[in-house]
């Protein structure tokens, strides 16, 4: 379910950005345009916001310039005394309380409205509720001070204000800090009664807010700039060195990635333009982000943004957009058939985007499991990071895409205004050269992805657990007051505090609580009562108008927003002057360069080819020469060999082949390389002995072109010619799987139709067994046998295995056989310890079960039989072999090693030695098929297979000297299925050793039938079973890779499933041969579209019957037996 889930949402969401990338590559303009408009409204917001900030506005809401004061009091006390740090007391015994106050100041205290307006404040947060769930706590339920956070034992929450000499009202509440819901409630009021406005009661930063607006924006900006100093001068002398080395390094991390970004957008053509559009579009994602977690009530601090944002963007960083950049440079060098620009972003889009929406799901559901932890600054970083991660993603899809779609627009009509201005000049090689700046080494960062990737992820799941358990936590809202020594304490001798403490004691004495109470005196929240608005309002039509003249008028008058439209317009109007010039210099090209009119036999002017025809003729390389060959119809290759086809169009558009001299020093820059390179001058410089064939994909760095370019080099110096223009493929293949592991000098790849047969009931388990063959009717056969094993009463096949052991036999000499008897003897006794120990130092997997020892004259033979675990294993045992041939030669100095492999082992060759000993995995199958299923699906009876089995598989191959080859055909379902799993099909020599025994049991109503196989060479781990498609086979059978707990299960259950699809096969085709179906089947269905000649009449016989139609002694003698005395030849 969680599967069909999570494809539907990529699914949907793969759908939805292709659809909105069209939309914004059609309108670039509007989309644009769109975007700046929601940035702009986003940036006033948080302006707004950003005024009302304790570390933005120029005076804070909060009173940062004290720190909390901690007072005690013991049980004996008549006071408190201050401390430093909680008394090391149990927690049972200590009642801890906090003093909260608000400070209101008055300008008119007789004013009676103003008192009524901050008793209404007053009762509003005294009731005012504090869900835990809005903020992503994981505590359940709603709190109110009145009824759950106030400090009380008469079980009513007392009211306590203080009108100052200074016209202030002092709001002074105590809470209830005995438990760890309460203290997270105590910190959420805050967050409430710091956002909270009434009628003209409101915190005094947002005063500020509007005084601040009359002010110069440059008298603002040095208020911030000194305010931001001050506050991360005293921050800094709070923090530990780690704390300022970390956000040091972030810092200047950060800045390297900015760096970065404009390299990397560089190296693909673009120099300053897309990488400040990536660095607009993470701006304007920030914004959004930010400006959503205030909606949502989950306000994320100001230091937490100046200490975490760097880590932010390094860890997320600029990947993406680069990504879908490269992709779409990519498809547009690429595109041959001259799509227009939707077309090539459709295609990238669609190519690279589940990618990049897999890896941004990932990476928000990590920050969304990052926003469930308690930790309050932790938590509303996360939630921001997911929704930036969010709007990024869409920002890439909208403004991103509408940018670069501008950009290739103007990009085709430079290169069309260059190719017109190139077009009387035919032999310069100039477009080549410049078009060459533009190379992307796609194979390289291929191969970077998945660590990229990974790298991300493990930097932002460390970051998160760092902060978790707190190894370095710089997400502090007080970070700055961690340090008792850094700024003074709340004084608790002023008169609007002192009276209130012993109150507080008086009243815990009262309670007769025999507890000592620990009170924590907070610094003040300050308000303001703003003086009464004289506007009187206006009527619902002139009020409307009013508030649009007012919005205009704040969004006009902004300093960043109106230096943000001089500067669109601008561009614009720098946009359409190079448009029209353009336009014009295109029109002055066409009017002087008139191309000479060119007449064709039969043919009028009229009917000449257009200009953009015959330019792109121009610019086509000329075919190579080569031979005509005669073909015949339905050839794969054609009469001529072609030009070499292209697939990057740099490589393409070449006007003339340079010369070798050229070419070579081209090649040998390391600003240029072979990526400047057209494929025909690689292919001469090939020829020239001056590239090694085999280096191709060194040298190139492009494994697919290199593939592409050595079969044309092979095919042009062939007899034949014919390989370049055949149908052996090249693309679409993943060629980093197979060099340096799987095959060398790679021309291409050979597609092979795998077939499945099945589902095979195996030891219980229902499998399909897919095999790859060419042989028709073979899959078929297979599948017919399966269904017998699975048919009711059957039961399946059930499997055992009772070996397991790689062998390999080096051969060693001694000086006469003494020496090599006694070498033999100690082998087979106490030696046997020591050099399996020495063997199984080589490997974790590797372990010696048997060792067997041959002589002959002075050589001696020496077979290890190993368990490899899940790999076939040959690799693991030569290295071990070696280890234990030195440990034996420091016994038997004498020794000489002739070959790590000498035949005994024996790898790829028929040999008595594996048929009987067995060599990799020896697996019995069994069946019992009752008659009624023989009958019904295998078309013939018990008793003629059991007898055609006697007489084929074990008498015949008896006759015929048969070593191991005591079936049908098992090497043929064998080597299918070792083929679409990744094994080495050579092994089927000794793999396909195998013994098909029939009976008939349970009086007649059964079959029994049997295969054993003594050395079914097989492995999950390497050698072709790196490779996707044969992983894809492996997958469906259950065994892909090492098993996770049971190292070598996986190998043995596909020795297994192999044995039993043999028995399969046995099955179907004995059945066939007793039947006489096997060559009818094959001329219906392996021979149906050969040609078959007409059949004349006398022609016609009847077919000669079968064992299975006839009797098998009913045979006239004196027509077919010999006379005494007769030759029988």
């Amino acid at each position: 379910m969680i599967s069909l889930s999570y494809k539907s949402i990529t699914g949907f969401m793969n759908r939805l950005v292709l659809k909105t990338s069209k939309i914004s590559a059609l309108n670039p303009i509007e989309m644009m345009v769109a975007s700046l408009i929601l940035g702009s409204v986003t940036y006033v917001y948080l302006f707004n916001l950003a005024k009302s900030s304790e570390i933005l506005s120029t005076v804070s809401i909060y009173d940062t310039s004290f720190l909390s004061t901690i007072l005690y009091a013991s049980p004996n006390d008549i006071s408190f005394s201050p401390l430093k740090q909680d008394p090391p007391l149990p927690a049972a015994s200590i009642s801890r309380i906090e003093l909260k106050q608000l400070s209101i100041a008055l300008s008119d205290p007789t004013n009676q409205h103003n008192m009524d307006t901050i008793m209404r404040f007053h009762d509003y947060i005294e009731s005012t509720q504090l869900d835990f769930s809005s903020l992503g706590y994981q505590e359940k339920g709603v709190m109110t001070y009145k009824d759950h956070l106030c400090y009380n034992v008469s079980k009513t929450c007392p009211t306590m204000e203080t009108i100052t000499k200074d016209n202030n009202v002092i709001l002074s509440y105590v809470f209830d800090l005995s438990d760890d819901q309460r203290i997270k409630a105590s910190h959420l009021w805050d967050q409430k009664v710091m956002a909270s406005s009434l009628d003209r009661l409101t915190p005094t930063a947002m005063q500020y807010h509007h005084s601040e607006g009359s002010i110069s924006t440059i008298v603002w900006l040095i208020r911030i700039i000194k305010n931001i100093s001050r506050d991360t001068a005293v921050r800094m002398k709070s923090a530990s060195k780690m704390d300022v080395i970390v956000v040091a390094a972030g810092y200047i991390m950060m800045a390297f990635t900015f760096l970065s970004l404009y390299i990397k957008m560089h190296k693909l053509g673009s120099k300053y333009t897309l990488a400040t559009t990536i660095f607009m579009s993470g701006f304007f994602s920030f914004m959004l982000s930010l400006a959503t977690v205030y909606k949502l009530g989950a306000p994320v601090s100001p230091v937490l943004l100046s200490e975490a944002t760097p880590f932010l963007v390094v860890t997320i960083g600029f990947e993406r957009p680069y990504k879908l950049t490269k992709c779409i440079f990519e498809q547009e060098n690429n595109n041959t058939d001259n799509s227009n620009v939707l077309q090539i972003i459709s295609r990238s889009v669609e190519v690279i985007a589940p990618t990049l929406i897999r890896d941004g799901l990932l990476e928000i559901v990590v920050f969304i499991l990052g926003a469930k932890s308690a930790l309050p600054g932790l938590r509303e970083f996360c939630l921001m990071s997911a929704f930036l991660i969010g709007y990024d993603m869409m920002l890439m899809f909208t403004w991103y895409i509408s940018v670069l779609s501008l950009k290739l627009e103007l990009r085709k009509i430079k290169e069309t205004a260059s190719t017109s201005a190139s077009a009387p000049d035919t032999t310069t090689a100039s477009e080549a050269s410049s078009s060459s700046t533009t190379s992307i080494e796609s194979n390289h960062s291929r191969n970077k992805k998945p660590a990229i990737i990974k790298t991300k992820l493990l930097m932002i799941i460390g970051f998160l657990t760092m902060h978790v358990f707190e190894f370095c936590s710089t997400l502090s809202f007080s970070s700055s007051r961690n340090n008792p020594h850094s700024l003074p304490q709340v004084s608790v001798i002023e008169p609007t505090i002192e009276p209130l403490l012993s109150s507080i004691l008086n009243q815990h004495r009262a309670s007769g609580s025999a507890n000592g109470l620990l009170l924590k005196v907070s610094p003040s929240i300050n308000f303001q009562l703003l003086a009464p608005s004289h506007f009187q309002g206006l009527p619902p039509v002139k009020s409307l108008l009013a508030e649009i003249y007012n919005t205009y008028t704040i969004y006009a008058q902004d300093p960043v927003i109106s230096k943000w439209v001089v500067a669109i317009l601008m561009v614009s109007i720098l946009l359409n002057t190079y448009l029209f010039e353009i336009a014009k210099y295109n029109r002055q090209t066409t009017q002087q360069y008139q191309p000479p009119t060119i007449h064709h036999q039969g043919s009028s002017h009229a009917n000449s080819p257009p200009l953009s025809r015959k330019l792109a003729s121009a610019v086509t390389p000329p075919p190579v020469s080569s031979p005509n060959l005669t073909t015949k119809k339905g050839s794969l290759h054609s009469t001529s060999t072609p030009t070499l086809r292209h697939h990057h169009k740099k490589h393409q558009h070449q006007l003339s082949i340079r010369t070798v001299e050229e070419c070579l020093y081209i090649l040998k820059n390391t600003d240029q390389g072979a990526s400047n390179l057209a494929d025909e001058e690689i292919i001469l410089l090939i020829q020239h002995a001056h590239i090694a064939p085999y280096v191709l994909e060194k040298v190139l760095g492009d494994l697919e072109r290199a593939v592409r370019i050595r079969k044309a080099v092979i095919s042009r110096a062939s007899t034949t010619q014919t390989l370049e223009s055949s149908a052996l493929p090249v693309t679409e293949y993943d060629y980093s799987k197979v060099l340096g592991a799987c095959c060398e000098n790679v021309i291409g790849y050979m597609p092979i139709p795998v077939g499945v047969a099945g589902p095979m009931m195996i030891d219980g388990e229902s499998i399909h067994l897919p095999m790859a063959t060419t042989e028709g009717c073979l899959v078929a056969s297979v599948a017919r046998g399966c269904k017998a094993v699975n048919a009711n009463g059957a039961g399946g096949a059930t499997t055992v295995l009772i070996a397991d052991g790689m062998t390999r036999g080096p051969c060693v000499e001694f000086p006469n056989i003494i020496d090599a008897g006694l070498c033999k003897r100690w082998l087979d006794h106490e030696g046997f310890d020591i050099v399996a120990h020495a063997f199984n130092n080589t490997s974790r997997f590797a372990r010696v079960r048997k060792i067997q020892v041959a002589m002959a004259g002075k050589l001696l033979y020496i077979r290890f039989s190993t368990t490899t675990g899940d790999a076939m294993g040959m690799n693991m045992i030569s290295k071990g072999c070696e280890k234990a041939l030195s440990k034996i030669a420091e016994h038997f100095p004498t020794m000489q090693i002739v070959s790590l492999s000498g035949n005994y082992c024996t790898d790829k060759k028929p040999a008595a030695i594996n048929w009987i000993e067995g060599r990799g995995k020896s697996v019995v199958a069994e069946a019992v098929i009752p008659s009624s299923v023989v009958e019904k699906v295998l078309k013939t009876t018990v008793d003629a297979l059991v007898e055609l089995n006697i007489s084929k598989n074990l008498i015949g191959s008896a006759m015929a000297g048969s070593m191991g080859g005591f079936n049908a055909h098992a090497a043929n379902i064998l080597t299918a299925m070792y083929i679409a799993a990744g094994q080495d099909p050579a092994q089927n020599v000794e793999s396909s050793n195998c013994i098909t025994l029939m009976k008939s049991v349970n009086n007649g109503s059964a079959l029994h039938i049997s295969c054993s196989m003594p050395s079914i060479e097989v492995g999950t781990v390497g050698g072709g079973t790196i490779l996707p498609p044969q992983q894809a086979m492996l997958d469906m059978l259950g065994v892909r890779g090492p098993h996770p707990t049971d190292p070598g299960k996986n190998a043995q259950k596909l020795a297994r499933i192999i044995c039993a699809a043999v028995m399969a096969g046995e099955l179907s085709l004995c059945a066939a041969l007793a039947a006489g179906h096997l060559v009818k089947a094959h001329m219906q269905h392996n021979r149906a579209t050969a040609t078959v000649p007409a059949v004349n009449d006398d022609s016609k016989k009847k077919a000669p019957k079968t064992p299975a139609s006839t009797p098998r002694y009913s045979l006239s003698r004196q027509d077919t037996m010999p006379e005494a005395g007769d030759c029988i030849l």
